[in-house]
């Protein structure tokens, strides 16, 4: 497990109103080498957040005092340098329920009941997915250079190091998930990844990522974009490009989109 092989243990903040399945997390976790942090209001791991600089949240939607869609979304909103993985667990199976907590910016989505073992395995990929991210951007990966420099591109700008992104000289907001989307599709400008390949690769994983997440993903990007949101461009039936600063999209094209064209 990553919290035993790391240096430093890694800190997962639980945010969970039934003391059962807490106390099966905080069990868990603990054997599995993690720091765990407990609370049961969505206000408390509000207050807890900024000290505790958890690694990974595990988060409840439904909260007593309000929604763990809020939390994510003022997780996201915060100034903290490293942002976590957010990992949404909850009894809701809504496909809007879903879409939500992408949109706010979680990185996982697990409905009740789970199976502990699965949940494991899904809270490894997140933080090894994260973990890859780091070296990647500081160059310690085989095969990576350091990010000194920002990666350009026409009006964009992204420092990966520092998780943060500007276009036309704006600091604009990112998650990490949407971090890493951008990143990925930016260091081949121009080239058309398909869904598969951004989900296995951006993702981590096959297994019920569905192409819907990777749409909402897109949509949030595009819509963070403003009058640059043709950049990310939609390759109909297979998946998208990031555009370079020339590749306007024709105006006859479907706004924030391009047909496929030989």
């Amino acid at each position: 497990m990553l919290g035993i092989s790391s240096q430093a243990p890694v800190r997962v903040l639980v945010v969970q109103d039934e003391p059962g399945l807490s106390s099966s997390l905080s069990y868990i976790l603990e054997a599995a080498g993690y720091k765990v942090q407990v609370v049961g209001t969505g206000e408390e791991a509000l207050r807890m957040f900024p000290d505790l600089c958890p690694d990974l949240v595990l988060l409840d939607i439904s909260l007593p005092d309000c929604s763990g869609f809020e939390v994510c979304r003022r997780i996201r909103a915060s100034a903290v340098a490293r942002q976590p993985a957010v990992v949404i667990l909850t009894a809701k199976t809504g496909e809007s329920d879903r879409v939500t907590g992408f949109e706010v910016g979680a990185d996982d989505f697990v409905t009740k009941p789970f199976s502990l073992r699965e949940l494991m395995l899904r809270i490894e990929v997140r933080l090894r997915a994260r973990q890859t991210a780091e070296l990647a951007a500081v160059g310690e990966l085989p095969g990576h250079e350091g990010t000194d420099e920002r990666l350009t591109l026409g009006p964009l700008e992204i420092d990966q190091a520092g998780h943060r992104v500007f276009l036309a000289g704006e600091e604009i907001s990112f998650s990490s998930q949407e971090m890493r989307l951008l990143a990925y599709m930016a260091s081949s400008p121009g080239k058309m990844h398909t869904r598969r390949e951004l989900l296995t690769e951006v993702w981590g994983y096959r297994p019920d990522v569905s192409s819907r997440t990777l749409d909402t993903h897109i949509k949030r990007i595009r819509d963070k974009f403003g009058s640059m949101a043709w950049m990310i461009q939609t390759v109909h039936g297979v998946g998208y490009r990031l555009a370079k600063s020339q590749q306007r999209v024709r105006r006859h094209d479907s706004p924030g989109s391009v047909a496929r064209r030989r």
